[in-house]
């Protein structure tokens, strides 16, 4: 099956391609062609089944056929990173069309929100707290909604949100399409479902158990022996095909990448504030072998259709049992076996057991001479120690002082590790 079916406009479709998207998910299969016909949909799906894109890409196709400058569509999201990451989806597949998208959360100034909206939004993508202040001061009118998103709404309700939500659903016409997607149902959530959506048609995903084609490994380390563990591992037990390196941040896997780099290997990151250019460039080079390592954060590489991915390496572990179940099916694809190394420190203790009970079986530890866990939870690495030129000058008479009575001071670089047998052969 592929996105031809749906017969969306030809820049969709561009986009799409430009994405990467080759083939529709399962959720994608079934919500797509719902909505577009005007459905309520209520969606049981976790983090990493593609649902982003399965409410986001008929969305787009509907809002292309619709006057533009008002808001006619609200997606409320539990958090700052989830509202960004819809947002990016929405600026990627919409890409060409006109329309215009804001993500709205605190933590953030208010004006450059207010300028957005004043410009004219077609698409809001918000958290409930900041939602409420535009709302509650009149900066923002929801009186021309036609498509309300409720996105990870047992996150929202976990948050204490929902009182939030309630307040929000009146500030929006009674006559209109409500999408709700949640990975549990609870019967809070299920009474949420009932007030507020119409004879929704419901969907329910299942993530992918790892086939049994893929062979996984938990290596013991601590945390500031993961990048000299991962050279060791590339260097002494090499996989015919690529790799597939996922981080848990965005700076984590530029900084990885040119370690990678400056050790000789074809590397390059994939990160969720690179540019569209940028993010094709460094996929189709992954692709066509150009790369042979890619290192991504989760949201950086949604979308990600690779058929020939030897391994996957965990260098920090997902945030939940499901997305680590993602992560690995990205190789063993075509029939083909595919490699799974997680890197497991004194803090993944609690996740480890998670993803082995989502299994039903425990996973092989591996230990490698020279690497060991630590035995307590540790500091958080240093950040990479500016030029001099970037650093803060002495504190002068007349200047504010922090707290601490000394201005903010460049993070030192971490002390390299000594040369004793790091690289052993295990």
């Amino acid at each position: 099956m592929s996105f031809k079916q749906f017969e969306f406009k030809s820049q969709i479709t561009t986009n799409i391609n430009s994405c990467g998207y080759e083939h529709p998910t399962p959720i994608q299969e079934q919500a797509i062609p719902r909505i577009l016909a005007g459905k309520d949909l209520l969606g049981l799906a976790q983090t990493g089944t593609g649902k982003t894109a399965a409410f986001a890409l008929p969305i787009i196709e509907e809002l292309t056929n619709s006057p533009r400058g008002k808001v006619r569509v609200l997606v409320v999201a539990p958090t700052r990173e989830l509202a960004e990451q819809i947002n990016e989806s929405f600026r990627e597949l919409a890409e060409g069309t006109g329309l215009r998208t804001v993500a709205v959360y605190g933590g953030v100034g208010k004006k450059p929100q207010l300028d957005a909206f004043k410009r004219g939004v077609d698409i809001v993508i918000a958290c409930p707290g900041r939602l409420l202040d535009h709302l509650n001061n009149h900066g923002l009118k929801l009186d021309k909604v036609t498509t309300l998103v409720l996105d990870e709404a047992d996150q929202m309700f976990d948050m204490g949100f929902f009182p939030d939500i309630r307040r929000i659903l009146k500030h929006l016409p009674q006559k209109r399409q409500t999408l709700l997607f949640s990975a549990t149902m609870p019967a809070d959530i299920k009474k949420l479902a009932d007030e507020t959506l119409t004879n929704p048609e419901e969907i329910r995903i299942k993530l992918e158990q790892p086939l049994d084609l893929i062979s996984q490994a938990l290596y013991p380390v601590s945390k500031r022996q993961k990048s000299a563990l991962l050279l060791h591992i590339l260097k002494h037990n090499p996989v015919d095909g690529s790799t597939l390196i996922f981080t848990r941040t965005k700076y984590g896997a530029k900084n990885l990448a040119k370690k990678l780099l400056k050790a000789k290997f074809s590397a390059t990151a994939l990160q969720g504030n690179m540019s569209q250019n940028q993010r094709k460039k460094a996929l189709n080079g992954f692709r066509d072998g150009t790369f042979s390592i890619l290192v991504a954060t989760d949201i950086a590489a949604r979308g990600i259709d690779v058929s020939l991915v030897a391994q996957v390496v965990n260098f920090d572990l997902p945030s939940t049992a499901e997305a680590y179940t993602h992560r690995i099916g990205r190789t063993g694809r075509a029939r083909r076996s595919g490699r799974a190394v997680s890197f497991i420190c004194f803090d993944d203790k609690a996740m480890v057991k998670a993803i082995e009970k989502l299994q039903g079986r425990s996973i092989e530890k591996v230990t490698v001479d020279g690497f060991a866990m630590a035995t307590k939870t540790e500091a958080p690495q240093k950040q990479q120690r500016r030029p001099a030129s970037k650093r803060s000058k002495p504190h002068q008479p007349g200047q504010q002082k922090n707290r601490s009575g000394n201005k903010s001071k460049a993070k030192r670089k971490p002390t390299p590790g000594k040369s004793r047998n790091v690289f052993g052969v295990g």
